[in-house]
């Protein structure tokens, strides 16, 4: 069974940090693009970010740009987004996602989707 286990979310005050984590299981990471979207409440889903399988080619929406990270540990079947910086505009449910083939900021465009953690920028 293909399964995103995601961790990390919670209440950060305005320019503090977290790391959301994205363990996969009933597949092996190696071969597949992630991504990782986010969803504030009212609002369309919107890209974040994406790492490639390959390479490790990454891509950034240009709101998170120098402040997020995403990285992988194939080892460990994980992904992960480090973010720092944190604003109260971040504040969203955010979900890894995954896809055989390239890197893209297309949702669409992916198959296997975790359930979600939530992220809350606030003082």
């Amino acid at each position: 069974q293909v399964q995103f286990v995601e961790s990390g979310g919670g209440l950060v005050q305005p320019g503090g940090s977290l790391r959301l984590s994205c363990a996969a299981s009933g597949f092996t990471l190696d071969y597949y693009a992630i991504g990782w979207f986010r969803q504030a409440p009212g609002k369309e889903r919107e890209a974040v970010s994406c790492i490639s399988s390959s390479e490790g080619s990454t891509y950034y929406a240009d709101s998170v740009k120098g402040r997020f990270t995403i990285s992988r540990d194939n080892a460990k079947n994980t992904l992960y987004l480090q973010m720092n910086s944190l604003k109260p505009e971040d504040t969203a449910v955010y979900y890894c996602a995954a896809r055989l083939g390239v890197c893209t900021l297309f949702g669409t465009a992916y198959r296997y989707w975790g359930q979600g953690t939530q992220v809350t920028v606030s003082s």
